[in-house]
């Protein structure tokens, strides 16, 4: 009879982890395409839209400045692609409010800052402003980034504290929502 119990328990556990590994997988899938359509589209389309991706002449008269902007750019794609894979392989879900992530992603950059995603994908059109010289580029990031904002404070915040209730609360008392704290956050 013992056998029998542990045997049902081996195959119950062998479906969460089969269940497990296909909401993963349908994440991963689901984060590629979000990646795609999202960040890609604001960091990568406009601005070659706005720009044809051609340098004009450097800020301040300073080549200097073009290196600036590639570190911003090179700054934000890993972290950008990092926070992505967080949300689909320990979040099991997608940056997309259409398909959210199970689990709250308290890890990698986001012991850091509570939105590493917008805050690469600004960095990654404004370290593309100063590289090209572009103040449109400048301008286009900073509207951006208000509109990544008023959705943050109106929609995402309220929509996580009502999900993961005391959890969401303690990491957004710890972790600011804009600027990196210089030490990383430990959920207790």
């Amino acid at each position: 009879m013992t056998t029998g119990s542990h045997e049902g328990e081996v195959g119950m556990s062998s479906q969460r982890v089969s269940g497990t590994a296909v909401q993963r997988t349908i994440a991963v899938l689901g984060s590629a395409v979000f990646f795609v359509v999202a960040p890609c589209t604001l960091a990568g389309l406009v601005p070659w839209s706005i720009t044809g991706w051609q340098l004009r002449p450097p800020f301040l008269g300073l080549e200097l400045t073009r290196g600036i902007g590639a570190i911003m750019i090179l700054a934000g794609v890993p972290g950008l692609v990092d926070a992505f894979a967080r949300f689909a392989l320990q979040g099991l879900g997608t940056p997309a409010p259409i398909a959210p992530t199970r689990n709250l992603v308290v890890t990698g950059l986001y012991r850091y800052v509570r939105n590493p995603i917008y805050v690469a994908v600004v960095a990654i059109i404004l370290g593309q402003a100063v590289l090209m010289g572009d103040w449109r580029l400048i301008v286009y990031g900073a509207l951006l980034w208000l509109a990544f904002h008023v959705f943050v404070v109106a929609y995402e915040e309220p929509t996580l504290e009502r999900t993961f209730g005391t959890e969401y609360e303690a990491f957004r008392a710890a972790v600011p929502r804009w600027i990196p704290r210089m030490t990383p956050w430990r959920s207790k």
